[in-house]
């Protein structure tokens, strides 16, 4: 089974605020390799127009981005109470 496939059993609960920030956007312009952008399995973070964006509805709540981040820019946390991913199986 395909991970978009085991996704669409998940349930999403989308805050008005992201859970996820870049602390400064200036020391994600010196960051050669982007790994948020990799090891995330849901693209939720992209490179786009020579910037960093965040989605942060899709959100799997793994935390791999913070510590994949060479630069600790990263302030991740978990959504607030009743909201973000809700796994039906799991």
């Amino acid at each position: 089974m395909r991970v978009e496939d085991k996704l669409r059993l998940d349930r999403f609960v989308t805050d008005k605020g992201s859970h996820l920030k870049i602390i400064s956007r200036d020391i994600c312009l010196k960051c050669a390799g982007k790994p948020c952008t990799i090891i995330c399995c849901v693209e939720t973070y992209r490179w786009e127009d020579d910037r960093i964006t965040i989605r942060y509805e899709g959100c799997l709540e793994c935390g791999a981005c913070r510590l994949v981040c060479p630069f600790g820019n990263i302030d991740w946390g978990y959504p607030r109470g009743g909201f973000g991913i809700q796994y039906k199986y799991g």
